[in-house]
Formats: C-alpha cells, sequence, structure tokens
C-alpha cells in the first residue's frame, strides 16, 4: 500500500513538473519582450532628444553668425558656450541610442531563441 502510494506520489510530481517549468519560461518569454518594448521606448526619447539639439545647434550657429556681424562678442561668446553644451548634449544622446539599439538586439535574440 504505501508502495502504491509513494509511485502516485512520483506520478503526480512528474506530471506536475513539466507544466510549472512551461510556467517559468513563459515569463520569462515575457519578460524579455517588455526590455524589448522599454528598449525601444529608449530609443524613440534618444531620437527625438537627438532633433531637438539639432535644432539648437542650427539655431545657436544661425545666433553666433548674428552675433559677429552685428559686433557684439559678448553674446556671441554665451552662443559659442550655448552651441558647445548643445553638441555635448548630442553626442551624449547618439551614444545612448547606440547602446540602446545594441539592447534591442540582444533582447531580440534572446527572445527568439527561446521560441
Amino acid at each position: 500500500m504505501r508502495r502504491d502510494i509513494a509511485l502516485l506520489a512520483v506520478l503526480a510530481l512528474g506530471l506536475g513538473a513539466p507544466a510549472a517549468l512551461a510556467a517559468q519560461d513563459s515569463s520569462a518569454v515575457n519578460r524579455d519582450r517588455r526590455e524589448v518594448r522599454h528598449d525601444r521606448r529608449e530609443l524613440r526619447g534618444d531620437r527625438r532628444d537627438i532633433r531637438h539639439d539639432t535644432r539648437d545647434i542650427r539655431q545657436d550657429r544661425r545666433d553666433v553668425r548674428q552675433d559677429l556681424k552685428s559686433g557684439d562678442t559678448t553674446d556671441a561668446r554665451r552662443d559659442v558656450r550655448d552651441l558647445r553644451r548643445d553638441r555635448r548634449d548630442r553626442r551624449h544622446d547618439v551614444r545612448d541610442a547606440r547602446r540602446d539599439r545594441r539592447d534591442v538586439r540582444q533582447d531580440q535574440k534572446k527572445d527568439s531563441t527561446k521560441n
């Protein structure tokens, strides 16, 4: 009798284990997909920041030219500092976008290997 109960317990565990493992696997896939969505959202934000910084750089260049044309060197210096700051911001945003693109590719590769 005890052997029958033990055999029944082993069979129950044997049948229940694959279902539990499959549930864990699906949560990992969902987590990977969520990471891909998050990375894509960050990438869109970086691209938006790059466009904004590019517009600021163009405007600063115009301001510097106008200030130099009118002889206002103080304003020209201020605009040059702003121009450098915007270029640095754009450089950082480009670097972030590159990292996010790499993360998206890696997460998609992980997600495709689980299917």
